[in-house]
């Protein structure tokens, strides 16, 4: 077999790099531990307007209320996708390097487990009071417990909260109107299992390449949130938005568990306290601007929204699939608590 010398070259000076930078800080931050400050690193892909920034200095302010310790602490905060994406967080943090917190899509640790795909689940939420109880609830320290073990990384909390709908060149008003729909699908499973469970045609295309396939009739869309219709200009081509809430996402806020450990124990509660309040700040953010910035693209001209008559139709559908995946990732209790808050 030939090889390219320039493309190895070129992916072993990268490689080597990513070691580089990994070595230096955690060397950095081991000479960090034993002065009188603690620097910790937070990371976003979002800049200073979007909800997981607003969380993560909200993380940050609290910690710095709670703590009470002798030492300064210092709060680093990489935006705009400075130190990669988000699955590049959750490795860093795995390794316990570069990254001590950051909030990402639950589907990062699924590597380590998939008990944390549970969350991932389309129709897991009858709506948003169904959610927001669960996230209450303590429902989900099984999943934390797996993460933690297998991963090394802490939840500390959780948001979320933003309604995902369907988003095409036509109206999807009904199951009739459902039938065939040739949608985009996140990698994961259980997103292509559900989508043709309730009628559609799903497939997999990477979110950087929806606006470009629904374009050129690859697809005839997708879904997503309100946020994410407006970011990525999907109203462009595809302005036509039913409301049929068939997610509303878990956003974790993950720890470096190595760097954790080494924190004193008075700090390592403060940092547990204040991530469960950032969160629950973030999802009440996030829900309180969800549905008035999908008015906002509608006074604007850029989509046309539309109710879905038979969501019920499609808890319904979607109930079977929902209990066989979750038996099938060992996640069946979970699901079944979930059903039963009311």
């Amino acid at each position: 077999m030939a090889y390219n010398s320039v493309a190895l070259r070129n992916t072993v000076l990268t490689l080597l790099a990513v070691v580089f930078i990994c070595i230096g800080f955690v060397q950095i931050t081991a000479i960090q531990d034993r002065s009188d400050v603690i620097r910790l690193h937070g990371a976003c892909i979002f800049d200073d307007e979007h909800s997981y920034t607003k969380a993560l200095v909200k993380f940050s302010e609290l910690v710095e209320q709670y703590y009470q310790g002798p030492k300064k602490l210092e709060f680093i905060l990489h935006k705009n996708s400075e130190l990669g994406q988000e699955k590049d967080f959750f490795n860093y943090m795995n390794i316990g390097a570069v990254v001590d917190f950051a909030i990402a899509s639950p589907s990062h640790a699924s590597t380590f487990s998939r008990l944390v795909t549970i969350m991932d689940v389309p129709f897991l939420f009858r709506d948003t009071d169904h959610y927001l109880k669960t996230m209450d609830s303590g429902i989900f320290e099984q999943v934390e417990a797996a993460v933690s073990q297998r991963a090394d990384v802490l939840i500390l909390g959780y948001g979320g909260g933003e309604k995902r709908h369907l988003v095409g060149r036509k109206p999807i008003r009904n199951m009739e109107e459902l039938e065939g729909f040739y949608m985009r699908v996140m990698g994961s499973p259980i997103q292509s299992r559900m989508f043709e469970a309730v009628g559609a045609t799903p497939t997999v295309i990477s979110g950087a390449e929806v606006y470009n396939a629904i374009q050129t009739g690859v697809i005839e869309g997708a879904e997503n949130s309100a946020s994410a219709i407006e970011k990525y200009k999907w109203f462009e081509v595809a302005d036509q938005v039913s409301l049929a809430a068939v997610s509303i996402i878990i956003r974790p806020l993950f720890f470096n568990g190595k760097r954790f450990r080494k924190l004193p124990a008075d700090l390592q509660e403060a940092i547990r306290k204040a991530g469960k309040e950032a969160m629950e700040f973030e999802r009440n953010y996030e829900i309180a601007i969800d549905d008035p910035l999908m008015k906002q693209l509608v006074e604007e001209g850029k989509v046309t929204t539309h109710e879905f008559e038979e969501r019920e139709k499609l808890l319904e559908l979607a109930a079977p699939v929902k209990r066989a995946y979750a038996t099938e990732i060992g996640a069946l209790d979970i699901l079944e608590a979930i059903n039963a808050i009311e």
